[in-house]
């Protein structure tokens, strides 16, 4: 199965750092939502491009829309790595059942058990907007990926 622009996103309920539940159906009808899947906490990647989004967060605010960054991780490898970077977004853990929403998404990687870079703009109606992917996991999303995905909600 996979996440397709143009139709309803999958829904999900996940823990973030913090332990607190946030659910994609909480931002419906209130705020676009960008959801950032990334392969692993306290992977040097994965930080530079979560930084960069903590940094200036600026594209997404002009666009009303919240970011939602989820890994397989546990909550409690991203709540330490969440503090110690600083991130003001959630933090979102798919660790079990493992990989869950990355499957609904159809980012999840089977041979590594982690997702792979892959993004979901979705609208306040709930409906995928735009989706993009890395060619490898080595490789980071560009800025403008997300400047010219959020200029389309």
């Amino acid at each position: 199965m996979s996440a397709e622009i143009g139709q309803p996103a999958p829904q999900f309920t996940l823990k973030d750092q913090d332990g607190n539940d946030v659910s994609l159906s909480g931002f419906q009808g209130k705020q676009n939502v960008v959801i950032v899947f990334y392969p692993f906490t306290f992977t040097g990647v994965c930080q530079g491009e979560l930084c960069e989004i903590r940094d200036d967060p600026s594209t997404f605010e002009t666009n009303d829309a919240a970011v939602l960054a989820i890994s397989c991780d546990t909550r409690h490898a991203q709540k330490q790595w969440a503090d110690q970077q600083g991130f003001t977004f959630p933090v979102l853990s798919d660790f079990w059942p493992h990989g869950e929403v990355a499957r609904a998404y159809g980012v999840f990687n089977e041979a590594l058990g982690c997702a792979n870079r892959g993004t979901f703009v979705i609208d306040k109606t709930g409906t995928i907007v735009v989706k993009f992917e890395s060619a490898n996991l080595g490789t980071p999303r560009a800025r403008a990926e997300y400047e010219q995905a959020l200029a389309k909600v």
